[in-house]
């Protein structure tokens, strides 16, 4: 035991303190964009102790029981060599605690009259312990240094007295318009970096744009099901539907982790295509790239692609039932199963034909369908089942000299059909009619114009793109507008990529 000299407390006599802080935690408050948060209210919760961030984001939370005040002469008291000496002339204790070096109360008890204490009789491990002792109105702070057990010399009272609060303890931080963060400290004497993200907004309908994945039942499992044929860019599956094979293809990315939520995006085929088609073929205007051009663009692999075919009563897709709707409802939840799926990132794309089912789709699967791209859509020759009065995202790609899906039928009557339900909310809540809006259009033979309709609830975005060509979903801003020319100048997948990453 280191010796110590003899303290005495006097009359009005400010005495200077011997030790710093017994912890502090300081650390820096961002959010996700690593913009510093000024105001935000962070408390060690346990402690009790709060402050704010300034307006850099930094705090300091520190307690020091190192203080020091005197007033008046309540006595004597003194340590020599670890023995605390005391007298006093009031009736009132010594209250004597004793602190270990991450401020921890290891000792508390109140001696009455004259005596002397063996400070090390309190403490069981070597180490350096702050002994805080108040008479009357006074208050001395010494610190003394353990060496060696003192196990034998500790009493059953001071065994009771041992017993430490927990180490550590709960940061909390709180900030308007953030998630509340609670961070468990296991050292006080610490400095941390803290990232607070955007409360997300809950809609009685619908995500906020940007909101956190929603993972489906397949996240941490493996794919229980098999493969019926392997290509160079996917595998080909089956499965039973209301008594019908249903044949589809799944393109997972590279580096496939089962614990990662991913995007989905369906490519629907057209009349004289097929599921096939779209998991590879030889370029052309029809097929520039595999998935409508939007596998090349997952450079990040966050798209889990899949091609369904239809092909099942002599037409692409069902223009009289609803059997091809039941097979994507069923299609979507086994992949949902066998996967890992952002359940809120669901795509649906396709041309001509396959944009007529995507748009069928779009009337009553908005619970499920996140957004669709249409290129050259028609809402006649299919089955359309009468919408379900929700919004839906929606963007459309439309030559104006198309021959075969007429554009004006599009404009007029299956981009109304969007707008009607994609109106800014009232005061109520309730989506409104924003089919009043019309879209701005192309004009003369070259260039496009896409128009984003300013009247929607900016969740539910639609888009309208315009261009000079015919029949073709390749579209293009020059040269020839024959169908199948120009194809390799195309803006049409970056566009809808970007329509879809804006989610």
């Amino acid at each position: 035991m280191k010796k110590m000299g003899v303290l005495k407390l006097g009359l009005a006599v400010a005495l200077s303190a011997v030790v710093s802080n017994a912890f502090i935690v300081t650390g820096t408050v961002s959010n996700e964009n690593g913009e510093k948060i000024k105001g935000a209210d962070v408390t060690l919760i346990n402690n009790n102790i709060s402050t704010k961030t300034d307006e850099t984001g930094s705090f300091t939370l520190e307690y020091d029981p190192i203080s020091i005040q005197a007033t008046s002469n309540p006595g004597f008291v003194g340590v020599k060599n670890g023995v605390l000496s005391y007298a006093q002339s009031s009736s009132g204790p010594v209250q004597v605690q004793i602190f270990d070096a991450l401020g921890f109360r290891v000792m508390d008890q109140k001696l009455f009259g004259s005596g002397s204490v063996d400070l090390r009789g309190f403490v069981k491990s070597e180490g350096t312990y702050f002994a805080r002792i108040h008479m009357g109105s006074a208050q001395q702070n010494l610190k003394f240094t353990a060496k060696g057990s003192y196990e034998a010399s500790v009493s059953n009272n001071a065994s009771k007295i041992l017993k430490k609060d927990a180490a550590g303890d709960d940061l909390r931080v709180i900030a308007e318009g953030y998630d509340t963060l609670v961070v468990t400290l296991t050292n006080l004497d610490t400095n941390v970096t803290l990232t607070l993200k955007k409360t997300e907004p809950v809609y009685s309908f619908g995500y906020a744009l940007k909101n956190t994945p929603t993972p489906s039942k397949g996240c941490g499992m493996n794919s229980t099901l098999t493969a019926t044929k392997n290509v160079e860019n996917g595998q080909r599956f089956e499965m039973k539907v209301n008594g019908l094979t249903r044949e589809f293809f799944i393109t997972l990315p590279k580096n496939y982790d089962n614990t990662k939520p991913y995007k989905i995006l369906f490519a629907m085929h057209c009349m004289g295509s097929n599921a096939e088609d779209f998991v590879h073929h030889a370029p052309d205007y029809d097929h520039p790239s595999p998935y409508y051009g939007q596998q090349n663009l997952d450079t990040e692999g966050n798209y889990i692609f899949i091609s369904p075919r239809g092909d099942t009563d002599g037409m692409p897709w069902s223009v009289s039932s609803d059997k091809d709707h039941v097979f994507f409802d069923q299609l979507l939840t086994l992949l949902e199963n066998n996967y890992c799926i952002d359940t809120s990132r669901v795509f649906v794309t396709g041309f001509s034909f396959g944009a007529m089912v995507t748009n069928s789709l779009a009337q009553d699967f908005q619970h499920r369908i996140r957004a669709v791209a249409v290129y050259a859509t028609a809402d006649y020759n299919i089955y359309l089942p009468t919408n379900k009065g929700k919004p839906i995202s929606w963007m459309a790609v439309h030559g104006k000299n198309d021959g075969i899906c007429n554009y004006d039928r599009a404009k007029n009557s299956a981009l109304v059909r969007i707008l009607k339900n994609n109106g800014k909310p009232d005061a109520n809540g309730n989506f409104t009619d924003a089919s009043a809006e019309k879209p701005e259009e192309v004009q003369g033979n070259t260039g496009h114009v896409c128009h984003d309709f300013k009247s929607v609830d900016p969740r539910f975005p639609v888009k309208f793109c315009s261009w000079p060509g015919g029949h073709q979903w390749t579209a293009h801003d020059y040269g020839s507008m024959a169908v199948g020319a120009g194809w390799q100048d195309t803006w049409v997948p970056q566009a809808v990529h970007a329509f879809f990453e804006q989610f």
